[in-house]
């Protein structure tokens, strides 16, 4: 089939090389324009425009994707359908409305669960035994078009949102080429969704990060998991931001949940430190102090003195 591309971060790379490998011609590539990075502030291509540039696919990267002259040259690319990953705009009707086949969204979670943004991070903040990646025909509403296909990962104990990113972009890169199977040959369904069950993985912001130790420990663990790579779980020590990134529940008993104070370092040694919450404590493993890489946190107290009876 004739395909247009629309994706824009590395969750759509796999995806385009799958379609591209089964033999589709993608007739071109829509997504985001480049953005400065680094101190340089050099203009860097999108991991999708480099995948798709790599392919000599011609790639366009337009501000306003809504804009008639985009519109018109889609139109003029009469694809048989337009595959959707994480591209960062809203299709409008009058792009909807152009492939015969309809435009497919591949979407990191088991809808409805999970509409929006980041559904990858709250399945792991939320404490979500499973998640996975569900094609859906696109339509006005957010992530709330007919389902076509869906496949379950698990999420373990050490996912992070590092890990089960990786893990359902390559889900959904096998998902889509089952799907444009089942377009090819006319057997692909469409499976309204229970608006009932749905829930909304609201956009990610640094202020997510900042760690309540009134919380229990078990959600807290969750949350440095989650927001892996950015805008990952963070913390005061010593006046200085510092990163959290691995920890360890460690569960207390009665006598000392009443003699520590939530936030207290209730625990020194040379290799972890371990800090008081809600409910039981976080044995902190991995972290990255301000202005420096991530390291472990043996390292981290060579060279920094923490008390227990601190506070946080």
């Amino acid at each position: 089939m004739n395909i247009v591309y629309m994706g824009t971060p590395e969750f759509a790379v796999k995806a385009l090389s799958a379609i591209v490998e089964a033999g589709h011609h993608v007739t071109a590539c829509f997504t985001q324009p480049d953005k400065p990075k680094g101190r340089g502030k050099n203009m860097v291509p999108t991991p999708v425009k480099e995948k798709a540039m790599a392919y000599n696919i011609p790639v366009y990267q337009p501000v306003k994707l809504r804009d008639e002259e985009n519109v018109s040259i889609i139109k003029k690319l009469a694809p048989d359908v337009i595959v959707v990953a994480a591209y960062g705009q809203i299709l409008p009707e009058s792009i909807l409305n152009i492939p015969r086949q309809g435009c497919i969204n591949i979407h990191a979670s088991l809808l409805p669960k999970y509409r929006g943004a980041a559904p990858i991070e709250w399945a792991i903040i939320d404490g979500e035994k499973e998640t996975g990646v569900t094609t859906m025909y696109m339509a006005k509403g957010l992530d709330t078009g007919d389902m076509i296909e869906k496949t379950v990962v698990p999420i373990t104990d050490k996912d992070t949102g590092i890990t089960l990113h990786d893990k359902l972009a390559d889900a959904g890169a096998k998902l889509i080429i089952s799907t444009l199977s089942a377009l090819e040959n006319g057997t692909a369904v469409k499976t309204p969704q229970d608006d009932s069950l749905s829930c909304y993985a609201s956009m990610l912001n640094k202020d997510m990060g900042r760690m309540d130790f009134s919380k229990d420990a078990a959600e807290l663990e969750r949350l440095i998991r989650g927001l892996q790579p950015w805008p990952c779980a963070y913390t005061n020590i010593n006046g200085k931001t510092v990163k959290i990134y691995e920890a360890d529940v460690i569960k207390t008993d009665e006598d000392m949940k009443q003699a520590a104070g939530v936030g207290m370092i209730i625990a020194v040694t040379k290799k972890n430190f371990t800090i008081a919450c809600g409910k039981d404590a976080l044995m902190i493993k991995k972290l990255q102090p301000e202005g420096k890489k991530m390291m472990d946190a043996s390292a981290f107290l060579a060279g920094n003195k923490l008390e227990i009876g601190q506070v946080l």
